[in-house]
């Protein structure tokens, strides 16, 4: 019980088919940029890439302002401010690039999105290792219409699957054949994804 209250990473606030938006219970408490996360639906788990993350004001339209122009250090203004960590929020949204369905993980989207509410964990080193066993999710993630680049995002996830895999260059080098499919008729845009996933 303590090893998932431990992975838990936040709760989701917000979701549709392809996305959800979660709030974290502690602020700038956000998982990295492309990490593998996954929630429940249904006794299913939905699985997701980290694609964006924010920390802003709870209440819309009034933004945070500079307070610490004669503190020493971050820590000082948040203890002479107590009252800012309850008038923040850290939130992260993921694209959703596939589901465990009775045992067998699909790379598309799942029939039904995340539940409001539920909560979002970390994906250990076996479950990082199963999901990307095949790369189908890749398809996903090339056509995502996204805020932030979505090559950067792939060679994120992909960088974050290898530390997964004992072989870490054959499954790089898998993951480039599978991308030069995908992205045959792109050779500019294969050539930038595949120097920065270069081991």
């Amino acid at each position: 019980m303590d090893e998932i209250k431990h992975s838990r990473l936040g709760e989701i606030v917000e979701a549709s088919t392809g996305f959800f938006k979660a709030q974290c219970y502690k602020l700038y408490a956000l998982p990295s940029f492309g990490t593998l996360v996954k929630t429940l639906e249904s006794n299913n788990e939905i699985f997701a890439v980290v694609c964006q993350a924010s920390t802003m004001g709870l209440e819309p339209g009034r933004k945070p302002i500079a307070r610490g122009q004669n503190e020493q250090s971050e820590e000082s203004l948040f203890h002479t401010h107590p009252q800012l960590s309850k008038l923040l929020c850290s939130e992260f949204s993921a694209l959703v690039v596939g589901h465990n369905n009775h045992g067998s993980i699909k790379h598309f989207l799942p029939p039904r999105p995340a539940r409001i509410h539920g909560f979002v964990y970390s994906c250990n080193s076996e479950e990082l290792l199963s999901f990307s066993h095949s790369l189908g999710f890749l398809s996903l993630l090339v056509n995502a219409e996204l805020d932030t680049p979505a090559d950067e995002l792939i060679t994120a996830v992909l960088r974050g699957l290898c530390s997964s895999h004992e072989d870490s260059r054959s499954f790089m080098v898998k993951a480039g054949k599978e991308l030069a499919i995908l992205l045959g008729q792109n050779y500019a845009r294969l050539k930038t994804i595949l120097e920065k996933i270069r081991l």
